[in-house]
């Protein structure tokens, strides 16, 4: 499974800068990466310019003392051509050689500046005087196209306050990658805008507006919103990029220290003498992940706070407006699980609360000034995703590996956790992991799923006074995405979810084109001020492949 997206962010309207601008890599900037890689600046020049000469040298053969003619460089009269020296010519005989400085005489070189102009001016090069140089292509008459093209590709890279980026994290053949998505509601139309490379193989995203302090060079006059996308991958840091820069070289912030975790180093099990199937654990730090960053949240109320979920069975807080020269990294560490922390997040009613859920089957809620008071609840198998509930304060979904999903009240959960804990209600959801969990922000009790048996549901929570929730599944598709690994609802369109999995593509499904959809949430659309049209074609919309439609063009030429 190289092919593959694991996860999928959005982003909202009109936050995206309407012309993206392109990256520069200057002194500043060099100095800047240097600080953000923890190297000297100097070791950065030295390793640049040996990659200049190295690559000015391509195709001369090795370099240094490892070359095989590193002494005959030197020698080049001593030099011959033993090919030439085994022909022999008619007889037997060797051809006599010329001497030295007559085998070009035939060409008269020396002579070559004095040719003369023919008299008829019609030599080469005669009319070179009747060229002009006009320094603005727009005085040149003989440039028609102008600054067209330079037009064209401006709009083609403009965003518009109408258009929603989307963010998927791509692996293919062992490269990964951010792609950013342009999607147009209006015109149903989805296209990748520009991408990102990365580092290692990404596990988690998470969509943030404040801008992050990466060195002491920023001042005080920096903006004070952006438009960020934070990546959790198999590599122990955080990477924060700007989705408003293209052709980024480097991230504009890292959270971890990657000089002294050495993530790429592995560690060995044990003295090789015999194969073990678990490694072993690297030494925690209160300061850094030493593990891969399996979960993200980044804290609305509190900009300037992100949470993140390691396999190293932490939960961690970074302070995303400290620069990160001043401190050792991470402001908190809470060792709250006992195994691999799947998913972290914030809950956006009481700021200072968070739900984390781990590989050792229970989930976690407690205060981040005071995490020793914290409530929890025992599941029956390894937690895939949580969400809080935007509409209740203290209600949460967790879904589970094996096709459950959870709902429960935080306050009536216990301290001590040595029993399982009812759940308010419990959904048979599908046939194996639900690996996609969303809560609409936009429809009260609508939440969407999505699992390894290559289906999307959305499902109606009726809340009745004092009884337990009315729950019905309101559509389920197959979007043609493989296995879903991520599954999220639109922050602008109610019943609009982008899904993606291990086919390697993103679709976007419109579930109010679905006339039962319309009419199953016809009150809460109705109570949240929302109209929907009918729309042709299933709702169904994804990205063009060129590929596909050159094949379907030839099918229906034959």
């Amino acid at each position: 499974m190289s092919n593959l997206i694991s996860c999928v962010s959005w982003v909202k309207r009109g936050v995206s800068a309407h012309q993206p601008s392109k990256y520069v890599l200057d002194e500043k900037e060099l100095e800047r990466v240097s600080a953000l890689a923890r190297i000297e600046l100097e070791d950065a020049r030295i390793e640049i310019e040996r990659a200049h000469n190295a690559a000015k040298s391509m195709g001369k053969g090795a370099e240094g003392a490892e070359a095989d003619d590193a002494d005959e460089d030197g020698d080049e009269d001593a030099w011959v051509d033993e090919e030439d020296a085994s022909m022999e010519v008619d007889g037997g005989v060797q051809a006599e050689l010329p001497a030295k400085g007559d085998d070009l005489a035939q060409y008269k070189l020396d002579e070559y500046d004095e040719d003369d102009v023919k008299e008829d001016g019609m030599g080469p090069f005669s009319n070179i005087k009747g060229l002009t140089f006009y320094r603005d292509n727009q005085d040149d008459p003989y440039i028609t196209l102008k600054d067209d093209a330079e037009d064209d590709e401006r709009s083609e890279l403009e965003v518009l306050p109408t258009d929603n980026l989307l963010v998927a994290a791509k692996t293919e053949d062992d490269v990964s990658q951010l792609e950013i998505y342009v999607y147009d509601e209006s015109q149903d139309n989805l296209y990748v805008h520009h991408d990102l490379m990365l580092p290692n193989f990404p596990l988690c995203l998470e969509w943030l507006d404040f801008p992050p302090t990466s060195s002491e060079m920023q001042t005080d006059t920096q903006p004070k919103f952006g438009n960020y996308i934070a990546v959790g991958t198999l590599d122990p840091e955080i990477e924060i990029w700007s989705l408003d820069v293209m052709e980024s070289m480097y991230p504009d912030m890292i959270l971890g220290r990657p000089d002294k975790t050495a993530a790429h180093v592995p560690v060995p099990a044990g003295t090789g003498k015999k194969k073990r199937k678990k490694t072993k654990h690297r030494p925690s730090s209160d300061a850094y992940h030493v593990d891969a960053v399996l979960g993200l949240s980044w804290n609305r109320s509190h900009r300037h706070m992100l949470a993140s979920a390691s396999a190293d069975r932490t939960v961690k807080l970074w302070d995303l407006s400290r620069p990160i020269v001043d401190g050792e990294g991470a402001i908190r560490s809470f060792g709250v699980h006992k195994d691999k922390v799947q998913a972290v997040q914030w809950n956006e009613k009481e700021p200072t609360v968070l739900l984390s859920g781990s590989y050792d089957r229970t989930v976690r809620v407690f205060d981040s000034r005071a995490p020793d008071t914290g409530v929890g609840a025992v599941l029956g198998a390894d937690v895939e995703a949580l969400r809080w509930d935007p509409w209740e304060t203290h209600a949460f979904y967790v879904s589970l590996e094996n096709g459950l999903v959870l709902n429960f009240d935080a306050r009536a959960l216990p301290t001590d956790m040595k029993s399982p804990s009812p759940a308010r209600f419990t959904l048979s959801a599908h046939d194996g992991a639900v690996s996609a969990l969303d809560v609409s922000p936009l429809l009260r009790g609508c939440i969407c799923t999505g699992g390894t048996d290559k289906l999307v549901k959305v499902w109606n929570v009726d809340q009745t006074t004092g009884g337990k929730p009315a729950v019905s599944m309101v559509a389920s598709r197959d979007m043609e995405v493989g296995k879903v690994f991520s599954a999220m609802f639109s922050p602008d369109d109610p019943l609009t979810i982008a899904a993606a999995g291990s086919k390697a593509k993103l679709q976007i499904w419109d579930v109010g084109a679905n006339s039962g959809a319309r009419r199953a949430f016809a009150s809460k659309l109705s109570e949240a001020g929302r109209v929907l049209k009918e729309k042709e074609g299933g709702g169904l919309v994804g990205l063009v492949d060129d590929n596909e439609a050159s094949e379907d063009e030839g099918d229906e030429d034959d």
